[in-house]
């Protein structure tokens, strides 16, 4: 990514201070520098996972001592290669009992039913670099039924000009639907990528109240788009 990546290496320790503020992240270790090279993630060793379904498909949630780590759909791109029983040699061992990972399960279930707008579970982003952290705790701000652009993520993290970097990192995010990269468009209201899929991301956005033409938002401005009586989502039976 050459010089715009560079451009992406936060040194404004101020900014992101400010970015940190999230109380449910907690203290967290940055285990890598952002570089080109910088795309695995590394999860911390106490890591173990869960499977719940969804109404758009199957998900994998993994939790630390620290937190959740991460809540991947078992097809979209990105997801970590250790969460696969069968075609790797030491997968993350299943515990479905994990408090961690009952809360979150609880607060998908609540999420798809349309009664939870917020996320309160903990959650472990260490694995990521001190700029994907940085890009993750900005989507955190994005609230229910509102969205953003990558260019107003840039400029969040007063770096306005890294569109790529930024790009990279919301695909990137390891905590599907509970770090909201779902709310994030281009800036002329299209729905651009989602890693776990467009119809997906269609299917979030529209559970969330927003009004949809084809890929692009009915709003002019993503900063407060309209929200519609009844999303085109099927509810979920329990998880439990």
């Amino acid at each position: 990514i050459g010089r715009e990546r560079g451009r992406g290496v936060i040194t404004n320790l101020e900014a992101l201070a400010q970015l940190c503020s999230d109380s449910r992240l907690g203290q967290f270790v940055i285990f890598k520098t952002d570089s080109v090279k910088a795309k695995i993630m590394k999860f911390d060793p106490s890591i173990v996972q869960t499977r719940i379904q969804t109404p758009l498909g199957e998900m994998c949630l993994g939790a630390t001592a620290q937190g959740l780590a991460g809540a991947w759909f078992i097809d979209q791109r990105h997801r970590p290669e250790s969460m696969d029983f069968k075609n790797v040699p030491h997968p993350w061992p299943t515990q479905d009992a994990h408090p961690t990972l009952v809360r979150a399960a609880r607060e998908m279930q609540e999420y798809f039913d349309g009664k939870r707008h917020a996320f309160d579970v903990d959650l472990d982003i260490n694995g990521g670099t001190l700029f994907q952290q940085s890009i993750w705790r900005a989507l955190l701000k994005i609230a229910y039924g509102i969205t953003s652009t990558y260019g107003n993520i840039g400029r969040q993290i007063n770096n306005p000009a890294a569109m790529r970097a930024v790009g990279s990192a919301v695909g990137r995010n390891p905590l599907s639907i509970i770090i909201p990269c779902h709310r994030v468009l281009g800036g002329d209201g299209s729905l651009t990528g989602y890693a776990g899929g467009l119809g997906r991301k269609t299917a979030l956005l529209k559970l969330e109240g927003l009004a949809f033409e084809g890929s692009t938002s009915r709003s002019k401005s993503t900063s407060t788009t309209r929200r519609t009586a009844n999303p085109s989502i099927n509810r979920t039976p329990s998880l439990f």
